[in-house]
């Protein structure tokens, strides 16, 4: 049987680093050969960190390559801006308790932030470069999975961004004063922003008001847990998050998709105004906010609502396989895939959502494959958009310029008279 071409040979592992410990990236880097989604077919030199020049196929290998560069050939690969991760949970990545387990995952600080080291990378696989993680604190683990988290990140500079979000349970009344002392400590840690779930706070509208606060206090962007069932409640939070920046995100907003017609269109319309962001979970909603029920069942935000009221709305992953959603798989594409496919958006609109807009909502600079912008990048075997979403197994990941992640998917068929009969390949392009 004839199998898929062996994965593109990158020679940047052989480069050397510019001792930043931090693996840099080599002098250049030449991406050969790609194909972007308006259909051109380019080379692309990567240096610094940043995209030096797109040019038509074979243009810019043309002459002596820069001492240390190094070529990949991405022929038959799609190649795009990288998605972020703008939702993830990685205190409590993997673990779903299995039938044959000898009890609940640990919550010791090592095995948090081995479970978030392993998570990371397994989204980085995906395309990730950049990813943002929901941390709880307080009750008994205290600041404790905040560490290991901030310990994960520190691991993984050069691979992946990592950026976390303090998420303490009760922020009013007597005993919401322990927790916004710990949320002010957290941002002290390394926290970069200021998270949490006001549903679950016996005042609500008090959490929300305690969040912007600790915010102001120390320009942190805002990311809150809601259903968004109250519109009444969006308002309210809509009203007292308006202007705020660095910036106020939302999600996953499941309720909105439960309102009569016209209360959504008006609550969205009060969170474009406030410029809050919504961040929907197409894979399904994460342990923080309620879990669906006969009367609240599964849904994800009314994406096509809310874009034509004019909210950003980006998409994120949610639970990885823990308690919330146990087979969770933390793919952006399959976020990308889940919104187009359900109706919400094009398959352009949809990538957008898990990419340009998902990195304006984790306050990262924009990416483009055009010179000038930050290295950033997926390949994945494919021509066009679309069947990328569909079946993009194939993927080789770029982060500050160079390879950081491959994953090459073999397919295989036994022999059949129809392969000759109807010139039918014999391996996945996706």
């Amino acid at each position: 049987p004839a199998r898929e071409p062996a994965a593109p040979r990158d020679t940047s592992r052989d480069a050397p680093r510019d001792g930043s410990g931090e693996g840099a990236a080599p002098r250049s880097l030449m991406l050969c050969g790609a194909r972007l989604a308006d259909g051109r077919t380019v080379d692309v030199r990567l240096g610094g960190g940043r995209i030096e020049a797109v040019g038509t196929a074979g243009s810019l290998a043309q002459g002596t390559p820069p001492k240390g560069a190094s070529r990949v050939d991405l022929a038959g690969y799609l190649l795009l801006p990288a998605p972020a991760e703008a939702h993830a949970h990685y205190d409590t990545a993997l673990t779903a308790v299995s039938p044959s387990s000898d009890g609940p995952p640990r919550s010791a600080p090592e095995d948090v932030q081995r479970r978030t080291t392993e998570a990371a990378l397994l989204q980085l696989g995906f395309g990730a470069t950049a990813t943002r993680t929901h941390v709880h604190i307080g009750d008994v683990a205290g600041l404790r999975s905040l560490e290991a988290v901030l310990q994960a990140r520190r691991a993984l500079r050069g691979l992946v961004e990592l950026s976390s979000v303090a998420v303490p349970r009760l922020l009013t009344g007597v005993a919401g004063a322990d927790g916004l002392s710990m949320l002010r400590d957290a941002v002290k840690m390394g926290a970069s922003v200021i998270g949490g779930c006001p549903d679950l706070d016996p005042d609500p509208s008090g959490y929300v008001d305690a969040v912007l606060e600790v915010a102001a206090e120390h320009g942190c962007p805002v990311d809150l847990h809601t259903d968004g069932a109250d519109p009444a409640r969006l308002s309210r939070l809509a009203a007292a998050a308006g202007g705020l920046r660095p910036g106020v995100a939302i999600g996953p907003c499941a309720g909105l998709a439960r309102m009569p017609h016209k209360a959504a269109v008006r609550t969205a319309e009060r969170l474009a105004a406030a410029g809050v962001t919504v961040v929907c979970l197409p894979q399904g909603d994460c342990g923080v906010v309620e879990r669906p029920s006969q009367t609240a069942p599964p849904r994800i935000a009314p994406v096509r609502l809310l874009r034509a009221a004019g909210v950003t709305v980006a998409a994120g992953s949610g639970a990885l396989r823990d308690a919330a959603n146990t087979v969770g798989r933390g793919d952006p594409l399959e976020a990308a895939y889940l919104l187009a496919s359900h109706g919400e958006a094009s398959p352009e609109d949809a990538y957008d959502a898990v990419c340009a807009r998902a990195r304006t909502t984790m306050g990262l600079p924009e990416v483009r494959v055009e010179a000038g912008f930050p290295a950033e990048l997926v390949a994945v075997r494919g021509s066009e958009l679309a069947g990328a979403l569909s079946l993009a197994y194939s993927r080789i990941v770029v982060h500050r310029g160079r390879v950081v992640s491959r994953t090459s998917a073999v397919r295989e068929f036994c022999d059949f008279t129809g392969t000759s009969e109807f010139d039918l390949p014999r391996q996945s392009q996706g």
